[in-house]
């Protein structure tokens, strides 16, 4: 009898507990729960759903630690296994998430959210047709699954798919029209094929949605920045902020206030910050010294690979190295916030000329490393930073890049990540490459003063080349970063780099070919 009241008791509990969870209660329901555990230690249910209100309350690793206890009571629960997936997505540990949404489906195959969720981890892991045919297997148990409609395009945008990525975002938006994420990604598609009104038109439907959607007002400033309407770009590139949990967590608890333009600068200090990529610190840092004219003293924070370089920028008064004890300021102003706060546009972009130079110490150890020169000398970037999202557009195969470039000319790796594979190739072709020998960016800047053109994808080496005045080709997408615009075949930002384009074939060969014939006729590349 005692035994029979104590199982009533637990279960009495546990549906306490169970309503209070579908009331969006989780402190009172984990509570009721916490209960039912003490009374029954292996009670199948109050763990999981334990361990779902740890996952809902950003603890990871006590929701994996309490799901798992209930997989180890019922191994053949298939939810329970999709749950357990779901927070090893969010860890980032797509691999074993993907493991767990398998074991779901081996125990239920017509479990839709199994193969959805398997389809995000795969796309995360740049695996996007294998994410397709997990988001097909989704959409075939439930055909108006908006969201795997949303994310199949989006993997079909990463394949270059375009049409047929705007075919998913159209069929998501049929079956969910206030979908606000899908509206905002078809967005981005339209970008791609450079259909900026439509893009903007999505963007905007989105935000009529969703007035908090970070994402499309920040995907609306991409296509004006695109599209060369700056201004309104700048404004809107603000919710960055807002859209990035990098930047969030990046962001600075500064005392004093930001400045965006207006308050007068006279006496006063004012601490500009590197916010993101070197690339983007190196392009940007030329507004120190229009701050400076403002009769400020600047001060100016970037990260340990950039400070020898950055020795001597002209409008800088105090460089400190990010981590650093920082100088009392007055103000303070992210680096890529200042052409909004310049009201930059196209017509008054400063740019007078070279603002970055190698020192005579570096370029003496580099010189003496080269040797003679006997022909003309190419430095080569062929890939980015496999961490930016999105490097799948503008990153080269050194193999093909191989296949185009003219015999007569000495060429110079200056990439500085190389797998073996590639430093085969280049040995194989008697191409020197230094990167393990590249210190920081000063080091980069000496051999680029040291070769006569710098062939380079987009990258922060592009940026480097240009700040210095080094004759420099850069390969770009037919959809290329905002900062390069488009239709045109030179830079408002670097007077000495010239742009070569993807066609609308998306292909790099016709790219490689023309860089390839500009040197050959001696484009950029001095008689020896």
């Amino acid at each position: 009898m005692a035994g029979q009241e104590h199982e009533t008791d637990v279960t009495a509990l546990f549906q306490q507990g169970l309503a209070l969870h579908r009331q969006g209660h989780l402190a009172d329901a984990n509570r009721a729960y916490s209960r039912v555990l003490a009374r029954q230690a292996a009670h199948f249910d109050a763990l999981y759903l334990s361990g779902v209100i740890a996952s809902q309350s950003q603890q990871p690793q006590l929701a994996l630690e309490r799901i798992a206890q209930a997989i180890a009571i019922n191994p053949d629960v298939a939810p329970v296994h999709c749950s357990y997936g779901n927070v090893l997505l969010e860890l980032s540990r797509c691999e074993d998430a993907i493991a767990s949404y398998d074991r779901a489906i081996a125990i239920n195959p017509e479990i839709s959210e199994a193969h959805y969720n398997r389809g995000l981890a795969l796309r995360k892991i740049r695996r996007s047709a294998d994410a397709i045919a997990s988001y097909d297997r989704a959409i075939a148990l439930r055909p108006d699954y908006a969201e795997a409609h949303a994310n199949r395009a989006n993997a079909l945008l990463d394949l270059k798919c375009h049409a047929q990525a705007i075919d998913g975002y159209d069929r998501a938006i049929a079956i969910l029209p206030g979908y606000a994420q899908a509206h905002t990604n078809r967005g981005l598609a339209l970008l791609e094929l450079r259909r900026p009104e439509e893009a903007i038109a999505s963007h905007d439907r989105a935000i009529a949605i969703r007035p908090d959607l970070a994402e499309a007002y920040w995907n609306k400033s991409l296509t004006l920045l695109t599209f060369g309407q700056l201004e309104e770009g700048w404004e809107l590139y603000e919710w960055r902020w807002k859209r990035d949990k990098a930047l969030q967590q990046a962001a600075r608890g500064f005392a004093q206030p930001r400045w965006f333009g207006s308050e007068n600068l006279a006496g006063k200090t004012v601490l500009l910050y590197a916010e993101q990529g070197m690339g983007d610190t190196i392009q940007f840092c030329r507004y120190a010294k229009l701050v400076k004219t403002l009769g400020a003293t600047v001060v100016l924070e970037v990260p340990r690979p950039l400070m020898d370089l950055f020795n001597g920028l002209e409008g800088v008064d105090v460089l400190v190295e990010t981590g650093r004890e920082l100088p009392a300021s007055d103000y303070h102003c992210p680096l890529l916030s200042l052409p909004l706060a310049f009201r930059t546009n196209l017509a008054n972009i400063p740019n007078a000329g070279p603002y970055l130079r190698s020192s005579a110490d570096r370029r003496a150890i580099w010189e003496q490393r080269l040797g003679s020169r006997t022909k003309p000398r190419v430095g080569l970037v062929w890939r980015g930073n496999a961490a930016y999202k999105n490097d799948r557009n503008r990153s080269l195969s050194l193999t093909e890049v191989m296949q185009h470039l003219p015999q007569t000319l000495d060429y110079i790796s200056l990439q500085k990540e190389t797998s073996d594979d590639e430093k085969r190739v280049l040995g194989n072709a008697g191409i020197r490459h230094y990167g393990d020998d590249l210190r920081d960016f000063a080091d980069t800047a000496a051999l680029c003063d040291l070769v006569d053109v710098v062939v380079s994808v987009d990258t922060s080496v592009a940026h480097l080349a240009g700040a210095m005045g080094k004759t420099t080709f850069i390969a770009l997408p037919y959809s290329p970063d905002w900062r390069w615009l488009l239709n045109r075949d030179d830079s408002p930002w670097y007077d000495s780099v010239t742009l070569y384009r993807q066609n609308n074939d998306m292909l790099w060969s016709p790219v490689l070919s023309r860089i390839s014939r500009d040197l050959l006729q001696g484009r950029g590349v001095p008689a020896i």
